[in-house]
């Protein structure tokens, strides 16, 4: 038997047509609600796939800068890897996670809190103190451009299982 739920009265009565035609209503109502939901979908999936392509090509030109940046900052100070391990003391920035509802999906997003202040106020004080600011911004940018790319991706990820 292909139905499991109740059989429907063979005689044609008047509330036997009332009957099936609230069933025809409440299942044209779901498939509208079910279309709607599907099209939302679809338009943040290709919003969110337009985005990714977008962020990963900021993100190759931002670590071409930051890559170089820290090259500048080798030639004109030396070494400070020691120097940045030993005076770091606190996370410059956090990730907060978040959820956003799209048509009752959750999709997990990620934000960059920078915390003010710097543990750093003395690096590069005796040479090479502009390439040490300007690597530093040039870091802390790539580090913002990879947590909105993983948030895109993450994103993208949950959508397409659904």
């Amino acid at each position: 038997m292909s139905g499991s739920g109740t059989r429907e009265s063979p005689f044609p009565t008047r509330m036997a047509l009332t009957t099936t035609k609230l069933r025809l209503k409440g299942a044209q109502t779901g498939h509208s609600l079910l279309a709607k939901k599907r099209d939302a979908l679809t338009t943040r999936f290709r919003a969110i796939l337009r985005k990714v392509d977008e962020a990963k090509r900021k993100m190759g030109r931002v670590m071409q800068l930051a890559s170089f940046s820290l090259a500048e900052v080798t030639y004109a100070t030396g070494d400070i890897s020691y120097l940045v391990q030993e005076q770091a003391k606190t996370a410059t920035f956090r990730v907060k996670a978040r959820q956003d509802n799209v048509s009752g999906v959750m999709i997990p997003a990620f934000d960059v809190d920078r915390v003010p202040g710097t543990d750093f106020n003395l690096t590069g004080l005796g040479r090479g103190g502009q390439q040490v600011l300007r690597a530093k911004e040039v870091y802390a940018k790539a580090v913002e451009t990879l947590v909105e790319l993983a948030s895109l991706q993450t994103a993208f990820t949950i959508l397409d299982e659904v």
